[in-house]
């Protein structure tokens, strides 16, 4: 028997990186596509590097994303490639639109053109739900994005509905809570929080300025989220879902469990930044995840606290290994 083949835009990134992973442990071959830049940094990947295929297309060009498909006839397309940091999308919001939006068109045009038996996930985001109709946020509850990002997220989400029922194509989207990890960009709170908290136990910086303290967010682990993803294409029928834990924390309970990680009162050490504050916020994302629950049988397996724990014990890792300490 022939072994499946994926497609994974944006398999650089932190989801890309575990999706690959996993894939490979169910027995496929595993494509990647990366855009040729100047500085292509695959650390997330390079473990893994042997046992997949990378190839060059790019959201923004149609020609080269037909081109993959022709050549490569993947079975699964997971559309994971976007411009994702939300304060950039207020600096960038054209080329947000372009790659988070319009991108996500290019790609089933693409599975239209060379292969319509193709499925497609496509990641949408709680993002999309900014300022929320309802607590907790299920498949149902209307967007009502707060940032260009939240709205091309809208656009990419709603284009992958029409396409379904317009040409028939087995098309997903998985309305996914923020998922972190140990890959997660600096630039990201979660992150920016376990990253400074380890530099501040080891000596190397005494304080962490942050932006809202009281925005609330659903963090789950996002080794956990990309099985949720894989089990939505393996469905009879192609449906929409949300993935996520279903609990809500603040950003101040983050910091009190990072830090409360290796022995340090958060209190001490952060600061409230303005340069960090939205210019329109997010205040209260939670999840209803109970169709996921029933239909694909997902469920979270890392809790919030082991996942900070996760975080700050990697990045006490990293800098010691850069520091020689």
């Amino acid at each position: 028997m022939t072994k499946p083949t994926a497609l994974i835009t944006g398999i650089t990134g932190q989801d890309g990186s575990y999706l690959a992973e996993f894939l490979l442990e169910q027995g496929y071959d595993v494509l990647g596509m990366v855009r040729r830049t100047s500085t292509l940094n695959f650390n997330r990947i390079h473990h893994i590097q042997n046992d997949i295929t990378l190839v060059s297309g790019d959201l923004l060009d149609q020609g080269s994303l037909i081109g993959i498909l022709r050549e490569h006839r993947p079975q699964e397309i997971y559309n994971l490639a976007a411009q994702s940091f939300v304060p950039t999308s207020w600096k960038q919001p054209v080329f947000t639109g372009e790659v988070t939006g319009l991108g996500v068109t290019r790609v089933m045009e693409a599975i239209r053109t060379v292969d319509p038996t193709i499925r497609f996930y496509q990641a949408s985001s709680s993002e999309m739900f900014g300022k929320v109709q309802e607590v907790p946020q299920k498949e149902t509850t209307p967007f009502y994005p707060r940032s260009p990002y939240g709205v091309a997220k809208v656009y990419g989400h709603w284009i992958t509905v029409n396409y379904r029922e317009s040409y028939d194509l087995f098309a997903c989207s998985g309305i996914l809570f923020n998922h972190e990890s140990p890959r997660r960009g600096l630039e990201f709170v979660t992150r920016k929080i376990t990253y400074n908290v380890a530099k501040i136990k080891l000596g190397l910086a005494d304080k962490v300025g942050l932006g809202n303290l009281d925005s609330k967010r659903d963090w789950g682990y996002a080794g956990d989220y990309v099985r949720a993803m894989w089990l939505m294409l393996q469905q009879d029928t192609p449906d929409d879902y949300v993935v996520g834990t279903g609990e809500t924390h603040s950003v101040q309970e983050f910091c009190e469990a990072a830090f409360s990680a290796v022995g340090l009162n958060w209190r001490d050490h952060v600061y409230q930044d303005p340069r960090f504050m939205r210019p329109a916020e997010v205040d209260l994302l939670v999840s209803d995840p109970g169709k996921a629950r029933e239909k694909l049988g997902w469920e979270p397996q890392v809790s919030f606290e082991a996942l900070v724990e996760m975080m700050v014990v990697a990045d006490m890792a990293l800098l010691k290994e850069e520091h020689k300490l």
